[in-house]
């Protein structure tokens, strides 16, 4: 979470969200990577890169959206427009954080505000735009809840239509003293919802009606976590009979058996993050699934590192394949290019981006390139 507090309005957050031009001369061909930031004094908002696919190389575009703290993005299914997490808590009287939406010129890279909303509750960290490309739902960390708001045929944000609010606690007083809804993910098929609640240890799970939008508790309306272990972000198998939680707390894994039929959750197993024999102070950030299904990949803040698994296909259990380093301070957020042959990784700390080309046999990473620098970058999407 980003502790910098500054007053601020839904009138001045559209103020403060503007459009730059792109910052010298945009580099031709590759594809666009936007980079979400936690604004300081190194960073103003969302940076564009060029990602070489023969090579791993990232050139700058530059800055291409002036937004305070775009902690997470989401892109559009169309590929035409870009959803952006203001993780603030001062947007209006209510101590909600907000959300931006914006344009993608695919040219040029440069993003075009078309309009921001109040996220309905404090410090949203997560967005995740449904299947069909009409809603778009949001974890609030801070505030504990769930918001769903409607998307116009332009791109543009509606107010928020329905927001629910988690409820629990558990063993870590100084963490989960209340609910932190750290995520919300769809299914495949667009009809369920399951958000990672680190506050209150439970992995809540919603129908999800795609036409109005609507969250519902499902017929198993949540699961509970390891006491302490704070789930925080979840990721789906593409097969649809697995999903696997990150828990940050605990720097572990846990493997689920999927029912896609009846919206369900089994915990199979829990598997550490770390090393064996380590003692340092770590956390865990993100979970990634590669896209052929092989392989998972969770983030370790601490360590510095990236856990990387062998998935079995048969019953979802994981092996280690090895601990890769990001060669930069706490890795928050990282993402697989759709190819599935790059791993791009933000250390936050250390402001820095981090390339690694992915073994397809063993699903092993190897650093290529030099780091990239780019201030405090926390969330990392590939564009169409």
């Amino acid at each position: 979470m980003n502790s910098v507090v500054k007053k601020f309005s839904v009138l001045s957050l559209c103020f403060w969200v503007l459009v730059v031009g792109v910052r010298g001369q945009t580099p031709a061909g590759g594809t666009l990577v936007y980079v979400g930031t936690y604004t300081d004094a190194t960073s103003k908002g969302i940076y564009a890169f060029r990602f070489d696919q023969a090579t791993g190389g990232l050139t700058p575009v530059g800055l291409v959206a002036e937004t305070r703290s775009p902690s997470w993005l989401a892109l559009h299914p169309s590929g035409q427009y870009l959803y952006a997490a203001n993780e603030v808590n001062d947007v209006d009287a209510d101590k909600s954080g907000g959300v931006s939406a914006f344009k993608v010129d695919k040219t040029s890279g440069a993003l075009t505000l078309l309009n921001s909303q109040p996220s309905r509750g404090a410090h949203p960290c997560h967005l995740t735009v449904d299947r069909q490309g009409t809603h778009l739902l949001v974890a609030n960390y801070t505030g504990g809840t769930l918001a769903v708001l409607p998307l116009k045929p332009d791109g543009s944000l509606a107010t928020p239509s329905q927001v629910v609010q988690h409820k629990g606690s558990s063993i870590n007083t100084s963490r989960q003293a209340a609910p932190h809804a750290h995520s919300v993910d769809l299914d495949a098929d667009n009809r369920f919802a399951i958000s990672s609640d680190l506050g209150a240890d439970r992995l809540f799970i919603y129908r999800y009606d795609p036409k109005g939008g609507g969250l519902s508790a499902g017929l198993q309306p949540a699961v509970a976590a390891t006491p302490g272990a704070g789930p925080r972000h979840f990721a789906f198998h593409p097969s649809g009979q697995f999903g696997f939680a990150i828990n940050e707390l605990s720097s572990t894994v846990t493997s689920y058996a999927w029912d896609a039929r009846r919206g369900a959750l089994k915990t199979l197993a829990t598997t550490s993050t770390l090393p064996k024999g380590y003692r340092g102070k770590s956390s865990t950030a993100e979970i990634r699934v590669h896209p052929g299904g092989g392989f998972l990949y969770g983030s370790n803040r601490g360590h510095d590192s990236i856990a990387v698994y062998r998935i079995s296909e048969t019953s979802g259990n994981l092996t280690l394949v090895e601990h890769e380093p990001t060669r930069g301070k706490t890795p928050r957020n990282f993402t697989i290019d759709p190819s599935g042959h790059w791993l791009v990784a933000a250390n936050q700390d250390s402001g820095t981006l981090a390339v690694f080309r992915i073994n397809d046999k063993s699903g092993a990473l190897t650093p290529v390139g030099p780091l990239v620098n780019v201030g405090s970058p926390v969330s990392v999407v590939f564009a169409k």
